[in-house]
C-alpha cells in the first residue's frame, strides 16, 4: 500500500471511533468503505471485523463493566446465531460468478453478487442515518431476540450491525452507560463469531497479510476510542453524521457498480 493510503486508514480509524461513542453510526460502518477502497470486499470486510474487534475489546475494558446481563444474554445469543448465517452467507456468495461484465476503455469492471449485495445493504444502513431522529425505527421489548438475529445476520454479512442493535436496544430504558457497554459486548460476540466463519475462506489469512493496514487502523482506533471516552461522549455531530451518510451512498454506488 501506499503512505497515503495508510494515512488515510489511520486517520478514519482514528475519527470513526471517537464518533462512534455518541453517533448513530459506528467504526465498522465509516471504516469498510476506505479498506474498499484498497482491497477486495471480502477482505476489507474481514479486515475491517478485526480492527472492529479490537477496538470492542478495549472499549469493554473502559466501561464493559456497566453493561446490562440481562441484555446482553437475550440480544446477544441470538445475535451470534445470525451472526453465523450471514458470514457463511457471505462465503458461499463470494464464489458465484459475475452477473454483468462492461469496458471503460481499457478497463473491465464486474458487478459481482457479493458487491453489489453489500453495496445495497450500505445504502439501506446510509438511508437509515440520514432519517430524523422521530423517524427512526424503533422496535419493541418483545422484539429482542428477533432483533439479535437481524443484527447478527447483517453484522455477518456486511459487518453493518449497530443501526439495527440501537434501534431494539433503544427501547429497553438503559443508561447511557449501560445502553454503551452492553452494545459492545454484543458486538464484540458477533465479531468472533463471524471472523471465525471468514476464517474457513481464508480471508483471515489474507487480512492479516495486510499487517501494515491492519495495525494502523488497530491502534488509531484504539487512541478515537480513548480520545471518544474521555472528552467527547456528550457531543452530537448531525452534520458529520449527514456527510458521512453520503460518502457512505456514494463509496456503495461505486461498488455496486464494480468500480471498487
Amino acid at each position: 500500500m501506499t503512505t497515503a493510503g495508510l494515512i488515510l486508514i489511520a486517520a478514519v480509524a482514528f475519527l470513526a471511533a471517537i464518533l462512534t461513542f455518541f453517533s448513530g453510526f459506528g467504526l465498522g460502518t465509516l471504516l469498510l468503505p476506505v479498506f474498499l477502497l484498497f482491497f477486495p470486499v471480502e477482505v476489507a470486510i474481514a479486515m475491517t471485523g478485526i480492527v472492529h474487534l479490537a477496538n470492542n475489546l478495549f472499549k469493554t475494558g473502559l466501561v464493559g463493566r456497566f453493561a446490562n446481563k440481562a441484555v446482553v444474554l437475550g440480544f446477544g445469543i441470538p445475535a451470534l446465531l445470525g451472526a453465523w448465517i450471514g458470514a457463511y452467507l457471505l462465503g458461499q456468495l463470494s464464489g458465484l460468478s459475475p452477473l454483468y461484465e462492461y469496458s471503460i476503455g481499457e478497463s473491465t469492471r464486474e458487478i459481482s453478487p457479493v458487491k453489489l449485495i453489500v453495496a445495497l445493504l450500505m445504502i439501506g444502513f446510509a438511508v437509515l442515518e440520514l432519517l430524523p431522529e422521530d423517524r427512526q425505527p424503533v422496535f419493541s421489548k418483545k422484539a429482542l431476540p428477533f432483533g439479535g438475529l437481524l443484527s447478527g445476520f447483517f453484522g455477518g454479512l456486511s459487518g453493518h450491525q449497530g443501526a439495527l442493535r440501537s434501534a431494539f436496544l433503544i427501547r429497553l430504558g438503559l443508561s447511557k452507560e449501560a445502553f454503551i457497554a452492553s452494545g459492545i459486548l454484543i458486538a464484540m460476540g458477533i465479531d468472533i463469531v463471524r471472523l471465525a466463519t471468514y476464517g474457513t475462506s481464508g480471508w483471515i489469512d489474507l487480512a492479516t497479510r495486510e499487517w501494515p493496514a491492519l495495525t494502523l487502523g488497530i491502534i488509531s482506533a484504539v487512541l478515537g476510542a480513548l480520545v471518544g471516552r474521555q472528552w467527547l461522549r456528550k457531543v452530537r455531530l448531525i452534520h458529520v453524521q449527514r456527510f458521512v451518510a453520503f460518502t457512505i451512498l456514494a463509496m456503495a454506488l461505486a461498488l455496486g457498480l464494480g468500480w471498487v
